[in-house]
């Protein structure tokens, strides 16, 4: 099982790579920023499973922490 979710992280991680090609090389301002969000979502995915593989939940604290700041921080770019 914890061979499943490794393969799950290095999939977010590439994935992720994939969204920051969005935010640099985004047409429009929105689509960058929904492109960090993604990222930022994906972080906490990789959060939560690195919790789940090394057995120690203080991750999913800090995974929703982040979760918190990444809303907030996108709800302030959209508005100005």
């Amino acid at each position: 099982m914890e061979n499943i979710f490794i393969m799950a992280c290095l999939l977010l991680i590439i994935t992720s790579f994939v969204s920051l090609y969005r935010a640099i090389h985004g047409p429009g301002i929105f689509n960058r920023i929904i492109a960090v969000n993604i990222i930022g979502t994906k972080t906490i995915l990789i959060l939560v499973l690195i919790g789940f593989i090394y057995g120690r939940p203080h991750f999913l604290d800090l995974a929703l922490v982040y979760a918190l700041l990444n809303f907030m921080m996108t709800i302030a770019a959209t508005k100005y």
